[in-house]
């Protein structure tokens, strides 16, 4: 083989190398954009989960809250209703008992 021969195959190998290797690069740029892109997909499912997630406890936190401060009310105006009528036990006691005192009060002073 000539060598000027020789020279147009090395460089034709050489060219068909860069070529490959161009190739490659352009290749493994798009899988690392690709594997970005899914990499992204994959984060912004996870928060969308998350979010949701988040937002069901809230609302489960706040069903039972809502249950506790219901129940305490209702405890409360037990209690109240309880205080009203051992009030009304004592009314004509305590009102006597003023009436009394009223009366040695005046009685004290004439």
């Amino acid at each position: 083989m000539a060598r000027p021969e020789v020279l147009s195959r090395i460089k034709e190998a050489e060219e068909e190398a860069d070529d490959i290797v161009a190739e490659a690069e352009t290749e493994r740029d798009d899988r690392i954009t690709e594997a970005r892109r899914e990499a992204e997909e994959i984060r912004e499912s996870a928060r969308e989960e998350a979010s949701e997630l988040t937002e069901e406890r809230l609302a489960e936190a706040r069903e039972e809250i809502d249950a506790e401060v219901e129940a305490i009310l209702d405890e409360a105006e037990d209690e109240r209703e309880q205080l009203r009528d051992r009030a009304a036990d004592h009314e004509a006691e305590v009102v006597e008992d003023t009436l009394e005192r009223f009366t040695e009060a005046v009685h004290a002073q004439t």
